[in-house]
């Protein structure tokens, strides 16, 4: 946090000890035995060699801790290009991590990380002979020269995930989850909750909750204020802006403050009611300001998330307790994270069930990463033998 600026100290050390807890090891790595009439096959999981990793400034620690795991796990060494402007906390993360590995009996400098990071170190990375593949977790132009490289590359992209709020929701846990997911590390988490759709029946039942619960709703004129701050552009109707990077990440009553709102340091969320074109519900804008959209049911809120999320197919939610409209809704989102019924952060194990990962990769498919994504497969064949039943 004191070299990036951004997020939020306390998520900063829960991201880290989820992802130290929740990355599997080698254990993902079991191999699979078949056997029968012909004979014995066996499938085992393989290391590629030398790892390539980039990752962001919005989560440096967690993406790093994270990666190590699971990539040494399947066996690989590693190199990191940190983000520039967490180039001294990703240093500074790897020394730790190597001497880790060195006091439990690794070699040394099983990772490492380049010292002075640029784009252009990373593009020398990334086209090194002796680089075997590549996780990419950052923006898209990033994303978009790893592809064009002749190696295997994983990468993680962009998200603007949507929360639906039907009108069979527990309102109270609604905004309660709502709430701890979208101010999470100041929503710099790719996944973090961006845009709200709550029916219309019941859409002043969860301003209120959330006003109950802590968050700040503002009034239209504080919108209009608002969004000269935090907006270099407001983009067409239904269309993106381009957000003041300035305000990326920073607490909430520092840019309350910036249209004359004085809070408490506790105030985690600004939340402002908004029509579905506006530019912050189509706007991945990674700050603590939630927009909340009225829709006339949750068909309607569905199709609007759809199109919201841009068809990422990263992370989706819903709050609600009808069973065929939770199943309805992820199939229409087609994304690798959706959560019913609780924060985002539940889908990276962060108080929901199974392993955690801060590389999601939609682009190309793998959804969470594990040791396994960065195995290669190996199959042994033994005909007519080593079959014992």
């Amino acid at each position: 946090h004191v070299e990036t600026g951004l997020g939020r100290t306390d998520d900063k050390t829960e991201k880290n000890i989820l992802v130290t807890e929740k990355t599997p090891g080698p254990e993902d790595l079991e191999p699979i035995a078949v056997t029968g009439d012909q004979g014995m096959t066996v499938t085992e999981y393989a290391p590629f060699g030398v790892v390539a990793a980039i990752t962001p400034t919005t989560n440096p620690t967690a993406t790093i801790i994270n990666n190590t795991i699971a990539i040494v796990a399947a066996g690989n060494a590693l190199v990191f290009n940190a983000h520039p402007n967490a180039k001294g906390v990703s240093a500074e993360n790897v020394r730790r991590i190597n001497r880790a590995v060195m006091a439990a009996g690794g070699p040394e400098n099983l990772v490492t990380t380049i010292d002075e990071p640029t784009i252009e170190s990373a593009q020398q990375l990334m086209r090194h002979p002796r680089i075997r593949l590549l996780m990419v977790t950052g923006g898209p132009g990033v994303v978009e020269e790893a592809l064009k490289t002749d190696k295997r590359a994983i990468t993680a992209g962009p998200g603007n995930p949507p929360v639906l709020v039907d009108e069979t929701a527990d309102i109270g846990l609604a905004a309660r989850e709502i709430i701890r997911g979208a101010s999470f590390d100041n929503n710099m988490v790719c996944t973090d909750e961006k845009e709200v759709f709550v029916v219309a029946s019941r859409a002043d039942e969860l301003l209120r909750a959330m006003a109950g619960e802590g968050a700040v709703v503002l009034k239209e004129y504080q919108l209009r204020q608002l969004e000269r701050v935090i907006f270099e552009r407001l983009g067409e109707p239904g269309n993106p802006g381009r957000i003041n990077r300035k305000w990326i990440g920073q607490n909430a009553g520092k840019i309350l403050a910036e249209i004359g709102v004085a809070v408490e340091d506790d105030v985690r969320l600004v939340v402002a009611e908004v029509p579905s074109e506006h530019s912050l519900v189509w706007t991945e804008q990674m700050m603590p300001v939630m927009p909340v959209v009225r829709v006339k049911n949750a068909d309607e809120g569905i199709d609007l998330a759809v199109e919201a999320e841009h068809r990422f197919r990263h992370t989706a939610s819903i709050f609600s307790n009808d069973v065929d409209r939770i199943t309805r809704m992820a199939r229409a989102m087609n994304v690798s994270i959706f959560v019913a019924n609780s924060a985002n952060v539940a889908g990276l194990g962060g108080g929901g069930e199974d392993f955690s990962s801060f590389s999601i990769a939609t682009p190309t498919g793998e959804g969470l990463t594990r040791p396994r994504t960065f195995s290669r497969i190996r199959r042994l064949s033994v005909v007519g033998s080593l079959r014992i039943v």
